[in-house]
């Protein structure tokens, strides 16, 4: 008989609702493993536009997906041995990532990737189609949100404090517009699963919201 399944935690949203930093709080809490699927993308798109690879070449982007070179260790991310922890957070290889995601064949590539992150004790995985695509027999599915100005807010600081220049109303038609995207691509929309546990952070703290979650899982133990 084969051993059961580590158990996941699903935790899907738009851009900057919080959820990575959420995710990587419930994940200390319980012990478990962290994948932040979103770095995977954003991995493909920062290698897309180093090595010239145009945003609608879908072949030679999943080719991209499948060789990923990466390695994430002691919270960085490495793509060929180089650190591009702070190379994939730029604003425009996340609007790549962006462009890159709806595509079948990258996201297929990624798939088993994905899945391979799911190892005892557990993993809390966070993006966009992990409760409804990725992980859909995962144990507690969060669909974590936030309003429009609390998320062009939240980037807006995060950029700000890295020393980047932005202003508030390109962040908040950006984000409306990945929206947008994220929301109409036919391939693993940005939807919240049906059985998912909907929490509005938009007046919570980070630690409130993990607080909870974990709440939430203890429940099912």
């Amino acid at each position: 008989m084969s051993e059961p399944a580590a158990p996941v935690i699903a935790i899907d949203g738009p851009s900057a609702s919080g959820k990575g930093t959420v995710a990587k709080e419930v994940a200390a809490a319980l012990g478990f493993h962290y994948l932040e699927s979103g770095a995977l993308y954003r991995l493909v798109a920062l290698a897309s536009l180093q090595q010239g690879v145009a945003a609608d070449d879908a072949p030679g982007l999943a080719r991209l997906a499948r060789d990923l070179p990466v390695e994430f260790r002691g919270g960085r991310t490495f793509l060929a041995g180089q650190d591009v922890s702070d190379a994939v957070r730029d604003e425009a290889c996340g609007n790549r990532a962006s462009e890159v995601a709806p595509l079948r064949e990258v996201r297929a590539a990624l798939l088993e990737r994905q899945r391979a992150f799911r190892q005892p004790p557990g993993l809390v995985a966070e993006g966009r189609d992990m409760g409804s695509i990725v992980f859909p027999d995962a144990r507690l599915k969060v669909f974590l949100t936030a309003s429009l100005e609390e998320r062009a807010q939240r980037r807006h600081k995060q950029l700000i404090d890295k020393g980047i220049h932005a202003t508030l109303r390109t962040l908040f038609r950006d984000l409306a517009e990945r929206d947008r995207r994220d929301a109409a691509r036919s391939v693993a929309p940005l939807v919240a699963a049906s059985d998912a546990v909907h929490i509005d952070a938009t007046n919570l703290s980070v630690r409130d919201v993990a607080a909870e979650i974990v709440q939430q899982y203890r429940k099912m133990e």
